[in-house]
């Protein structure tokens, strides 16, 4: 009964409060994605298209609200879903040094692969001498399970697949039920040129599941001429019914090369790890709270699995930006990633994407992507069909 009225609130404010004030600012988005792919001779055609429209204001000299929605039609597998949304809601206050933002607001850890996206709650932040510092704590039960994706558990994956039913609307529409907290540290060291994130995280599973996880995440960004190197790690502990289960690992290393060529281009290497179990000690498979899929075509979980990216972004005109991905993918342990079925071996093969962007006014964007991933550049399962995608993406700004 509280979901339900929460939903209706929201959805009866974003069409109400238009009325209330002529100083908003109103815009409507239309973002629509066709694709094709397959396996092999198996092809298949999918749709997404999100209406989202938005509306925003100035309360005063110190304060602002957003409010944003989403209609989403999917099509897949010949079957065609609609569901609605609620998307960034948030009301912030600032006051001299601080600010305090209460409703669905977006959050990242300092890695963009533990808890990245948008969550319920309310988040303070303080400017201080010694850097930014800011607590938050968030509820995940009234969101759409399918936007943040919590898939700790194999019960959790199977209810993220299967599509909401509209004769079970609130039992299968909403994400797991999961309180989140995070306190947050963000300082420039070293004359500005060094940029340190720290964060203290924890959530903790109401949902039956009692799976209990907290992470501690620190990442380092230096520029240093044409370069930007980036540094971090995380580890978490992880108990399930008040019983420490292990430790999870996770790090990534980047290096971004701003190319000395007549056009704006860069080269960048991103290497991320994801620990698997190992036998007879602590360590166990990462399980971060969000499920961020890790290449475009294989889409792979963050856990137990590791990848090497070589990424290259030119913007070749005031317009036109191209945009080209390798991606290597290797296992951390033979039983955590069972995307393929094949040999006891490590190396899953790679993944080749390419994209372009053209965006001749702010008010269209058309972004064509396409890409391959090849398991026969691996041992894992050398004989499985390779996977490919093609996708047009258009988004329009229509007021």
């Amino acid at each position: 009964m509280i979901k339900k009225r929460l939903t209706l609130f929201f959805f009866l404010s974003l069409v109400f409060l238009p009325s209330l004030s002529r100083a908003m600012d109103f815009g409507l988005i239309l973002d629509q994605s066709p694709e094709f792919g397959g396996a092999g001779k198996e092809t298949a055609f999918g749709y997404t298209g999100i209406l989202t429209p938005r509306v925003s204001a100035l309360l005063g000299n110190r304060s602002e609200f957003h409010i944003s929605a989403g209609f989403r039609a999917d099509y897949l597998n010949e079957n065609w879903t609609f569901m609605p949304e609620l998307l960034r809601t948030e009301l912030s206050l600032r006051f001299g040094s601080g600010q305090f933002v209460a409703g669905r607001m977006l959050y990242s850890d300092p890695l963009a692969f533990i808890a990245e996206g948008l969550f319920d709650g309310a988040r303070f932040s303080l400017d201080t001498a010694g850097g930014t510092f800011s607590a938050g704590a968030w509820y995940t039960g009234l969101l759409y399970k399918k936007r943040i994706n919590i898939t700790m558990t194999d019960e959790e994956l199977i209810s993220n697949g299967a599509d909401p039913d509209y004769e079970d609307f609130f039992n299968t529409y909403f994400a797991p039920r999961r309180i989140v907290s995070a306190l947050d540290w963000e300082h420039p060291a070293l004359g500005e040129r060094l940029r340190i994130k720290f964060s203290l995280l924890g959530q903790y599973d109401i949902s039956g599941a009692d799976l209990h996880s907290q992470y501690a995440a620190l990442k380092l960004s230096l520029p240093v001429k044409n370069f930007i190197f980036d540094l971090g790690g995380c580890v978490e502990l992880i108990e399930e019914k008040n019983e420490f289960l292990g430790i999870g690992l996770a790090g990534e290393m980047g290096i971004v090369w701003m190319l000395p060529t007549a056009i704006e281009d860069r080269l960048s290497f991103l290497g991320r790890f994801s620990s698997g179990v190992i036998e007879g000690g602590q360590i166990i498979a990462f399980q971060p709270l969000v499920t961020k899929a890790q290449g475009e075509i294989l889409e792979a979980r963050f856990s137990g699995i590791s990848t090497l990216s070589l990424d290259y972004i030119a913007r070749l005109h005031r317009t036109f930006s191209l945009g080209l991905t390798s991606t290597y993918f290797v296992r951390s342990d033979l039983g955590t990633f069972t995307g393929f079925v094949g040999e006891d071996e490590y190396f899953l093969g790679n993944e080749f994407c390419g994209r372009l962007l053209w965006s001749p006014s702010s008010d269209i964007q058309l972004n064509l992507g396409g890409g391959a991933f090849m398991p026969s550049l691996g041992n894992v399962a050398p004989d499985a069909q390779t996977v490919w995608r093609v996708e047009l993406n258009v988004i329009l700004s229509l007021y």
